[in-house]
């Protein structure tokens, strides 16, 4: 099928995604692109948006309308609604009056589908959500630039590509990635942004034509005509879709993070309208941090540096004040504990005391010379926690597993410390009763 000549103006819609083959957008089919209900040579769609991305607007015939789940599928004889492919999500608006809720192309005969909620006819008139449109386009005319800009600074192809509703991700083939690298990544992006250099589209009869002709960033993965995006002489990729006029109209492409992902590293940017909400958005909020602070934004980071050090004394400070009210809560609990064969045996139920401290005063009672803690607490589930010192020969783990049943619990330790949980709290008394009788009768036993 011939396509535009080349040099016609058009913008393209996605790059190297994780659900299409590397190397290309979603394929163009060309000018006018064949869709239908099953008369492929009866229903044709002209793609406007393939003419021109900045159109807005248009008027369309209906060919074909078919009910579809609980909507309608709407095929018409021209449409400037891209659908989703390569990566990109499909635009919405308005149909006739309808909402557009998606658009989709059947990849068997190449009909653009319209899914509205009401059935359409006669001629109707379309509106883009303009938007949705721009935000799409900025985002993937940035991705075409970064991708280009790994190649030239680190060989570092792009292997996959998507463009969320928040932000968009390209998956790069690199096994690392460092903040040096990144910025100079930047640099050199937002330098073609400031150059405003002009986003063109050519048209191939083939693969091998395109690659003859152009210095593709990959080789398409297509047959038939092959449509080129080029961004101002730096970046030529096989693409298919909506993008920007020129790079200046992108404002600003900042990386936001970048992380490991299976063999490669995944990037996360943002360009144009997002990168500015984004900007806005961090310094409303490094100028309320600097106004809460009554400090100039400058001086935030010696002043949270400042801020971390007083936090890290005070956490000291209060681990010490801790430590020291658990060793008076300790020998206060041993003053008042049973002796039993010579041994402070310290039993005690917490009510919904946290489990964690309960397990430190229990390694405090167990600190002293033959002692034993048997503690529990009612929190929201019951929790036992056992200890002995070192100088003493009974088992703990042995005895919690011997009463974990009364509290329908599970748990486990050593000999010299154990604890469990389970979900039977009314079962806590009982359950130290019988641990209480477990290390009187092992501390009363003769030893062998």
């Amino acid at each position: 099928m011939a396509g535009p000549p080349p040099g016609s103006r058009g913008w393209s819609a996605g790059d190297e995604s994780p659900t299409q083959a590397p190397g290309e957008c979603r394929r163009p089919r060309g000018r006018p692109s064949t869709g239908s209900t099953g008369d492929e040579n009866a229903l044709q769609t002209l793609r406007l948006y393939h003419r021109d991305a900045y159109l807005k607007t248009f008027t369309a015939r209906v060919l074909a309308c078919r009910p579809a789940g609980d909507g309608y599928e709407v095929i018409l004889d021209r449409t400037a609604f891209y659908p989703t492919g390569g990566g990109q999500p499909h635009d919405t608006g308005r149909l006739g009056g309808r909402r557009v809720l998606e658009v989709v192309e059947d990849e068997a005969t190449g009909a653009i589908l319209h899914r509205v909620d009401s059935p359409l006819a006669g001629e109707v008139a379309g509106e883009v959500d303009w938007d949705r449109r721009l935000d799409h386009m900025e985002q993937h005319t940035a991705q075409h630039l970064l991708s280009q800009v790994f190649v030239r600074l680190f060989q570092a192809e792009t292997v996959g590509f998507h463009l969320g509703a928040e932000a968009t991700t390209i998956d790069l083939d690199m096994e690392a990635l460092t903040p040096e690298q990144v910025e100079a990544a930047e640099a050199l992006a937002n330098q073609i942004v400031r150059e405003d250099r002009p986003v063109r589209v050519h048209w191939a009869e083939n693969p091998e034509a395109a690659m003859a002709r152009f210095p593709l960033r990959k080789p398409p993965a297509v047959t038939g005509p092959v449509r080129i995006v080029e961004i101002g002489d730096f970046d030529f990729s096989a693409c298919g879709g909506t993008h920007v006029a020129s790079t200046g109209r992108l404002g600003l492409i900042k990386v936001k993070a970048w992380e490991r992902y299976k063999k490669g590293i995944r990037l996360t940017f943002l360009a144009g309208g997002r990168a500015l909400r984004d900007y806005q958005r961090l310094d409303r909020m490094t100028r309320e941090l600097a106004r809460s602070l009554s400090l100039g934004v400058p001086d935030l980071p010696v002043a949270v540096e400042r801020l971390r050090e007083e936090t890290l004394r005070l956490r000291r400070q209060l681990r010490d004040a801790q430590d020291q009210l658990l060793e008076v809560e300790a020998r206060e609990l041993l003053a008042g504990a049973r002796v039993v064969a010579g041994v402070r045996v310290v039993t005690q139920i917490f009510g919904g005391r946290p489990g964690e401290e309960v397990r430190a005063l229990a390694a405090r009672v167990a600190a002293h010379p033959r002692a034993v803690a048997l503690l529990g607490t009612r929190g929201a589930l019951p929790q036992l926690f056992f200890a002995r010192s070192a100088d003493l020969r009974l088992d703990m783990g042995a005895i919690l597993r011997q009463v974990l049943p009364l509290i329908e619990g599970k748990g486990g330790g050593s000999p010299l410390v154990a604890q469990g949980a389970g979900s039977r709290p009314e079962g806590l008394a009982a359950a130290l009763d019988l641990a209480l009788a477990r290390v009187a009768e092992g501390l009363q036993a003769p030893e062998v």
